[in-house]
């Protein structure tokens, strides 16, 4: 009998079981590299599009200001003034965006707020494995939803719902899904905020890449700023850089007093100092943020198309290769089912190529992530992303012989 076959209650208890992380996920073992390896591991924004020129002078005219508030306390909801950017950028009233260390911040204290001790969390499947180490505190099951181009896949949450399943939350990554690349709809949008409203869940919208779309249009409207069924996260760590390790977080405004009364008895607030340069960053040239993010798009849009003509090129037919619309990975999978996953990462290891091979991301049944390969290519040059493709390239051939 099969996990398909099984009836409702049970198909999803044995779902449940089967979305475990395995002790020790996040340990990579590909070692002894060569001293000129290539590193296609993490989504890390390039140094070329980061604003160091302006950061450094908004710095200047921060410290430069009488009596140096940025080095004092400040609110645990974080400066008005970033704030109020970043409220108008999401559209939504100020009293609604705390400002956080970073996006997992965001994540952990939405997890402590909302999730009790063994509650049910659907999550995407396969998953970024982060989220899973910041439910441990909570020992909550997990309930792996699969995930497609088109994003969560609400056709089976929906199904998952009705034959009974009751989550307390959902995580998912709505824009370039990490590692899958991808996008929710708008109209996937609304209809994963109806079926939160209906069914009484709350939804961690976890949205780093957004900013990072190369091709296509954005959705017109965001649905997960007008909803109480939902907590959407940022960051301006792949846009500003991740050392700012500077987010933010939009509530329900019936959970903001409870996230700041958690927040007030943790760290009290992220750096007075890093909010003051961002804000005066931004506010100073209200364009400058969009600039930048032009200049990170073109780059990011150039590179994804290289390395995939790269890995076409290198290695005529090995993979399905969709080159994504947005983010910092390819996420292309393995045609030839006699070629191993893991082999082949540890042969392109010893070629000098690293990367995440796709069984590094927890997954539940009805994917085939081990047969990918998550490929980042923010901070590698155009050169050295076709030469990882030409090692790839080897390490296959190696491995067939």
């Amino acid at each position: 009998m099969t996990i398909d076959t099984l009836p409702a209650l049970d198909r999803r208890t044995a779902l449940v079981s089967a979305f475990t992380a395995p002790k020790g996920f996040g340990d990579q073992t590909l070692r002894d590299r060569r001293a000129d390896a290539i590193e296609l591991l993490g989504g890390i924004p390039d140094p070329s599009v980061l604003p160091a020129r302006e950061l450094a002078e908004a710095t200047a005219r921060v410290l430069g200001q009488p009596g140096l508030p940025a080095l004092q306390y400040s609110r645990t909801e974080g400066i008005p003034a970033l704030r109020e950017w970043i409220a108008a950028r999401e559209g939504v009233p100020v009293s609604r965006i705390i400002v956080t260390n970073g996006g997992f911040h965001g994540l952990a204290l939405s997890i402590q707020a909302t999730v009790e001790r063994g509650d049910l969390v659907a999550v995407d499947n396969p998953i970024f494995p982060l989220f899973l180490r910041g439910l441990e505190l909570s020992a909550a099951e997990t309930l792996p939803v699969r995930v497609g181009r088109e994003g969560i896949d609400l056709e089976e949450l929906g199904r998952l719902l009705a034959e009974g399943a009751r989550p307390a939350a959902l995580y998912t990554v709505p824009d370039f899904h990490n590692p899958t690349q991808g996008s929710l709809s708008l109209e996937g949008r609304r209809e994963l905020v109806r079926l939160a409203e209906h069914y009484g869940f709350v939804v961690f919208a976890d949205n780093p890449y957004r900013e990072l779309r190369f091709t296509g249009a954005a959705p017109e409207e965001e649905p997960f700023n007008h909803s109480e069924r939902v907590i959407h996260v940022n960051t301006f760590t792949k846009t500003l850089g991740p050392g700012l390790r500077l987010g933010w977080v939009v509530l329900p405004e019936s959970l903001v007093s409870d996230i700041v009364a958690l927040r007030s008895r943790q760290d009290s607030h992220s750096s007075t100092f890093v909010q003051a340069v961002v804000a005066d960053l931004l506010t100073t040239d209200p364009d400058l943020f969009d600039r930048t993010l032009d200049r990170a798009r073109a780059l990011y849009a150039s590179r994804a198309c290289t390395l995939a003509e790269a890995l076409e090129r290198e290695a005529p037919g090995a993979f399905d290769i969709e080159v994504p619309a947005g983010g910092l990975f390819l996420w292309p999978r393995l045609r030839d089912d006699n070629v191993e996953a893991d082999r082949l990462a540890v042969d392109a290891s010893a070629e000098g190529v690293d990367y995440q091979r796709g069984s590094f991301f927890p997954s539940g049944p009805g994917t085939d992530a081990a047969r990918h390969l998550r490929l980042a290519f923010g901070d590698t040059s155009e050169e050295r992303l076709a030469e990882a493709a030409a090692r790839l390239g080897r390490a296959l051939r190696r491995q067939r012989g």
